[in-house]
């Protein structure tokens, strides 16, 4: 079995010119996708989308796989289902002129189809290098004319929550939703109904449409609910007792072994013994990567700011600041700091034979080792710094930094040397003494100031001088370019995530940058 090669013509038919005529007003990156198809998946870009597939001899003939990733950007456009995407094959002329059917009377690909080659282009990493092209045909400054693009790259990084898929619930929700998928896998396995194996098992609560009604409990009197979480915790020891006995080795295969974990590990996470432990409870404040769904286990509770929560991810976006380009991104789960997204994020630059030689970013993403190694190699970090406050006394910036010889001196001139890392101390005898001591410090007496020394207190020192100069504040307002094109894909993509698991939602996040770079060079092209 070969893979066949999308070779649409190029030259425009008369049909394909009034729909073309139709597509300059509204929806006009339909005409572009038609006019310019034969560039975006020319062949060395089919090469490599062929690449997922191998020779397996007999079987049912692939669609192109071309074709397959121009329907992906069309329905990421629309932001229509897989179902309405293959119908939009046979009654959207839009759709048949971009993928070259017009007229045909049954859909140009099955479901299914969809559905695998998005997987293999997910498997195979496809939709990064598809998103790298389109970068580069938007970082060009004349349409296509992509052969003397520069090899260094200002670029500035920033992120923005996504709400996961997945439905967020409480511990016994959770712990009873988990306890369910349990029941109807081993049900299947059994051949019995569900309700039948909750009789059998000991866990007849399940039997209720709600876990709350079924426990039947006061939920404001602390007392009955720890007696309704007890119960729980029975019932669902009992369950995987009974399955250790009438299943076997089957509980230690997937998939009932996966969804057994599953269970096993929110109890875990969720409860712990009383006091005198002789019964479980819901535990004292939040696990450490508390798992917050049962559909979508990668969801995380995480922060954007002290007041902002999210439920599920966020989607961090690296854009060119000069080609307007997003030349990398990635979905990463709530709970992960901005700074542990931003290796992957360089490396995914880099991967492009790009030099980062300036770099913008929000003060999430400073403590990265990629910063350090950005700098190690010429480039300029900018960065607001953080502010120092000390409430009326004296703070931070009141102090003289001298960190070619590692000393700092304080508003009274003591000097006293200092640690990248570490906090500066002054001795407590001095600072008794001091005439300064009551603007300074509200320690007790016998206890001297203390400041502390970041890490990175040289890009620090710089970013404040530089926050001193109105040419240095113009300076961190460039990076505001990225906060807009966060701002598209937030609209394009929605607040909600679109699939489960970081992966797919960062495929989903490529192809939402893949067509806002497609916008971009449409704009230049015109």
């Amino acid at each position: 079995m070969s893979v066949p090669r999308w070779k649409p013509p190029v030259k425009a038919s008369v049909r394909e010119k009034f729909i073309l005529k139709r597509c300059q007003k509204k929806r006009r990156l339909f005409a572009f996708l038609r006019e310019h198809r034969h560039d975006l998946f020319n062949d060395d870009i089919q090469a490599e989308l062929e690449s997922m597939y191998r020779d397996t001899g007999a079987g049912k003939e692939p669609v192109a796989p071309a074709l397959m990733a121009m329907a992906l950007v069309l329905q990421g456009y629309l932001k229509v289902s897989d179902a309405d995407a293959v119908e939009m094959t046979v009654v959207d002329l839009r759709w048949q002129m971009v993928l070259d059917c017009i007229g045909a009377e049954k859909p140009a690909f099955s479901q299914g189809a969809l559905f695998e080659f998005r997987e293999r282009l997910i498997a195979s990493d496809m939709d990064r290098r598809l998103l790298e092209h389109t970068a580069r045909i938007a970082r060009a400054t004349k349409g296509f004319d992509a052969k003397k693009l520069p090899k260094t790259l200002r670029v500035a990084v920033d992120s923005s929550a996504l709400e996961g898929a997945g439905r967020v619930e409480d511990t016994i929700n959770l712990i009873a939703h988990a306890a369910r998928k349990v029941v109807d896998c081993a049900a299947q396995l059994l051949q019995i109904e569900a309700d039948e194996l909750c009789r059998r098992s000991g866990i007849p609560m399940l039997l209720e449409t709600s876990i709350k009604k079924a426990l039947d409990r006061d939920w404001s009197d602390p007392i009955q609910k720890a007696a309704a979480v007890e119960d729980l915790a029975k019932e669902v020891l009992s369950l995987e007792r009974w399955l250790d006995k009438n299943l076997g080795d089957e509980v230690k295969r997937p998939p009932l072994a996966d969804l057994i974990e599953v269970l096993d590990n929110l109890v875990t996470q969720d409860l712990e013994p009383d006091p005198d432990g002789e019964r479980l409870q819901i535990g004292e404040g939040v696990a450490e990567d508390r798992q917050i769904s049962v559909e979508d286990p990668a969801m995380r509770h995480g922060r954007k700011s002290k007041s902002k929560r999210i439920d599920g991810y966020k989607r961090h976006v690296a854009r060119d600041m000069d080609g307007d380009a997003i030349v990398a991104c990635m979905v990463t789960p709530a709970n992960q700091a901005e700074h542990e997204a931003l290796p992957p994020l360089k490396a995914d630059i880099e991967a492009q034979d790009l030099r980062i030689v300036e770099a913008h970013f929000d003060r999430a993403y400073i403590p990265s080792p990629a910063v350090q190694e950005i700098e190690a190699a010429g480039g300029r970090i900018i960065c607001k710094p953080w502010r120092s406050r000390n409430g009326e006394l004296f703070a931070k910036d009141d102090f003289s930094l001298n960190l070619r010889d590692h000393m700092i001196t304080c508003p009274a001139g003591t000097t006293v040397p200092i640690t990248l890392g570490k906090t500066a101390k002054f001795p407590a005898s001095t600072c008794d003494r001091c005439r300064l001591r009551d603007a300074c410090t509200s320690a007790g007496k016998g206890t001297g100031r203390t400041v502390s020394i970041a890490a990175d207190e040289p890009l620090q020192q710089r970013m404040r001088k530089l926050a001193k100069t109105k040419a240095g504040r113009k300076k961190f307002r460039e990076r505001v370019v990225v906060e807009h094109s966060l701002a598209h894909i937030g609209y394009r993509q929605g607040p909600r995530a679109r699939y489960f698991g970081t992966r797919k939602n960062t495929f989903d996040l490529r192809r939402a940058a893949i067509i806002q770079n497609l916008e971009i060079t449409q704009r230049k092209a015109a």
